[in-house]
């Protein structure tokens, strides 16, 4: 009973501390194409971001293609469109590279380009990595979405299936170390049908080999199909431990973990026994992102097209009402930023 009244008080406090408003945004997650290899562009893009108070937006390609295979009568859509498979496509990154080259000036500041167009199963992805890097050295500023345990993506995609501690991608977070550059990771930490965290070794393995490579780990591990085996409470648990053992990881909160993990949309009043505030809101979660308002950031994972992009990011502020309005601005904005190559950094301080 004394642990019911405790929980409750500290609910009805964290819904006083309401601060709602008009936020802004750094996108740290978005691919400027589909599985097709097809985008809206980079002017699109900057248009939404002007349209939606986003500053700032990391912009990656997809590092697999999904093949029109003979046997199926129209091109896909989607990577689930038919049952073809994807393989892996490096032009990805010539492409976002061309077109990221041919904008202002003022609008480069504004966007941050990763590459992603390497095979994870490949030895020789490291040395890729730094050829491409070379290439242009004042363009690239992180690496990824790298694709490990990805669901049903991973069942499709020719040839070895990738994982987080697989010895290629280890050499490759190390070249990434080198150049100063941030590693957006997706590991699914689970598989759709185990409860236990049964891929949880191979990231802690990935993260011990490169301890100075700073890791975003893409989704917090999760994809929008995990939600179903794993119950809430168990994802910022574990979310917690890995932010105290490892000081290189960073979460990327994109929208497979706002809902359900964060917030619920059908939640009526304050629940105690399910730890949730008047609007649904995760007790739990808010209580981690204020032990560590350093280390998570949010992303749309938008694919080639924006018109969602900004509906995404406003769906946070649910989250946002509740937390300290400094929390929210590292959240929100700063955290992304913070992780970017300190020459960007430099040039992003200098232009204040």
């Amino acid at each position: 009973m004394r642990y019911v009244l405790s929980l409750a008080a500290a609910l009805m406090t964290l819904s006083t501390v309401s601060h709602a408003g008009n936020y802004s945004y750094n996108d740290c997650h978005v691919h400027v194409v589909n599985f097709m290899q097809q985008g809206e562009g980079l002017d699109a893009l900057l248009k939404s971001m002007d349209e939606n108070n986003i500053n700032h937006a990391m912009i990656t390609g997809i590092g697999v293609m999904k093949k029109w295979a003979e046997t199926e009568p129209q091109k896909p859509k989607y990577y689930l469109s038919d049952a073809a498979p994807v393989y892996w496509y490096s032009g990805t990154d010539y492409r976002l590279l061309n077109e990221y080259k041919s904008l202002k000036e003022e609008d480069q500041k504004r966007l941050h380009p990763f590459i992603t167009g390497f095979n994870p199963t490949d030895l020789n992805a490291a040395a890729q990595l730094e050829q491409m890097i070379k290439t242009d050295p004042k363009v690239w500023q992180g690496v990824g979405e790298v694709f490990t345990r990805h669901d049903d993506l991973s069942a499709i995609t020719e040839g070895e299936t990738p994982r987080a501690n697989h010895q290629a991608l280890k050499k490759l977070y190390k070249m990434a170390g080198k150049y100063d550059l941030p590693v957006l990771l997706h590991s699914n930490l689970t598989s759709k049908r185990d409860k236990g965290w049964l891929y949880l070794e191979e990231l802690e393995d990935a993260l011990e080999s490169a301890p100075e490579t700073r890791f975003i780990l893409a989704h917090a591990g999760t994809s929008g199909t995990l939600h179903r085996w794993q119950t809430h409470e168990d994802l910022n648990k574990l979310i917690d431990k890995l932010l105290t053992k490892y000081d290189n990881l960073w979460i990327d909160m994109s929208w497979s973990v706002l809902e359900p993990y964060i917030t619920e949309s059908e939640t009526p009043g304050i629940d105690v026994d399910r730890g949730k505030t008047r609007k649904g809101v995760s007790i739990n979660w808010m209580h981690l992102l204020e032990k560590y308002p350093d280390r998570f950031m949010i992303g749309s994972d938008v694919v080639g097209k924006y018109k969602s992009q900004g509906k995404i990011l406003h769906d946070f502020d649910e989250l946002f009402d509740h937390l300290k309005p400094e929390t929210v601005k590292k959240v929100a904005e700063e955290n992304f930023l913070s992780i970017l190559p300190k020459w960007r950094q430099e040039e992003l301080k200098n232009s204040q």
